[in-house]
């Protein structure tokens, strides 16, 4: 990425990373890669807005370089200290030992843990103002978005949101605003970014987007993907949408099969919800579908139908992984049809019952011994008629 104008004296300088296909956990596929993106305010005080991941400093430096030089960088702002905007930190500070250093105090000490060294450190407060020149700058506490050191920082002169990893989107490009890509394309990677990154904090993000009405915002700068320009409205709504546990009128369908026995009984059911024509629909073999693309479409899906074959008295690996992730979310509004198959025991729609969520409301479920017979497929195309039928009448 060329570094980039956004406003008159704010650069983007950060870096793309066009080849990264996975992110966080292995199962996250990040299909179309990754932008660090880093931003330098020339004031009276020149300001650093976080740096980028390790393996990048060279491009990074000299991005900056093309701009001012390096060495007078007065503040860098870290509002999140995850290694993939924090890796070149310790190499920014020999290059520019005297910046000031703020961030909130676990920044501070993750910094330490991670690089041993912090600089020449100031603690953030929640709701403090620091001045650059014609520039203040707001730092907002936003603690577990997503993780405990996180904030954003608030240029009122500007009336940018540098948001970090709120608002962002894994999505390799040399374009810098919302409008000069596919608008489908990219409000989907924010959906997936989402869901699976953001998703478990759906309260905290609820509280925030609350206190954000009381901003003027004209750009929101992520530390991944696009900076929102001409859609921060459509992105404001959607995150209030996800986060308050809205859904349409879709059912997603996830299943793990041993021999194919719970595989027939998911495409009954299926077939029933289809002929009612009451819904849309996903369908997922988790072994055979990213859990990237799985839990975007759960995200905002009415009705969970999830199976799996009972393997040593348990759920199988890969169901029971999507699980324990759908376990931390904390969702709510959902209605949940669950099945299996097995030869002796039985256990996994049961297990798969007791990891499910309080507030995921169970509609019923069905567990068929070895392979099912005809009679049994028909009761469960009957099942996915009627749950298509009960998801339809929801009104959340």
């Amino acid at each position: 990425m060329s570094v980039k104008l956004i406003k008159k004296d704010v650069y983007s300088v950060g870096v793309v990373d066009w080849n990264k296909r996975h992110f966080h956990k292995y199962e996250y596929k990040t299909r179309r890669g990754i932008t660090y993106n880093s931003y330098l305010i020339i004031d009276e005080k020149i300001t650093l807005i976080d740096t980028v991941s390790n393996g990048f400093e060279n491009e990074f430096i000299e991005n900056i370089n093309s701009i001012i030089k390096i060495s007078k960088v007065d503040i860098i702002v870290i509002n999140h200290t995850e290694p993939d905007h924090s890796g070149v930190f310790k190499k920014i500070l020999t290059l520019c030992p005297n910046a000031k250093i703020y961030g909130t105090e676990k920044a501070r000490l993750s910094l330490i843990k991670y690089y041993g060294c912090i600089g020449n450190w100031f603690t953030v407060q929640a709701g403090m103002n620091l001045k650059i020149g014609k520039r203040t700058l707001t730092f907002l506490s936003t603690p577990m978005i997503h993780w405990p050191d996180n904030m954003f920082t608030y240029s009122y002169y500007d009336r940018i949101l540098f948001s970090n990893d709120g608002f962002g989107q894994h999505y390799a490009t040399d374009k810098l605003f919302d409008i000069e890509v596919d608008y489908n394309i990219l409000m989907n990677e924010a959906k997936n970014y989402y869901a699976n990154i953001l998703w478990p904090f759906n309260s905290l993000i609820k509280a925030k987007l609350s206190i954000l009405e009381t901003f003027k915002i004209d750009i929101i700068a992520p530390s991944h993907g696009l900076i929102w320009y001409k859609y921060i409205d459509d992105i404001m709504k959607k995150y209030l949408f996800w986060s308050s546990d809205k859904c349409h009128n879709k059912i997603t369908v996830v299943y793990e099969t041993m021999w194919y026995s719970t595989e027939k009984i998911a495409k009954s059911i299926v077939n029933g919800i289809v002929e009612t024509k009451k819904t849309k629909l996903n369908l997922f073999d988790i072994t055979k579908n990213d859990t990237t693309d799985i839990l975007s479409s759960m995200l905002d899906s009415k009705g969970w139908v999830l199976g799996s074959s009972t393997c040593n008295r348990n759920i199988l690996p890969s169901m029971l992984e999507l699980l324990f992730f759908l376990k931390e979310t904390d969702s709510k509004n959902r209605l949940s049809l669950l099945f299996g198959s097995y030869g002796w025991s039985g256990e996994a729609v049961k297990n798969i019952e007791n990891m499910l969520l309080k507030n995921i409301v169970l509609y019923s479920s069905v567990n068929i011994v070895f392979k099912p017979n005809k009679k049994e497929l028909e009761e469960c195309n009957k099942l996915g008629k009627l749950f298509a039928i009960n998801i339809s009448k929801l009104k959340y």
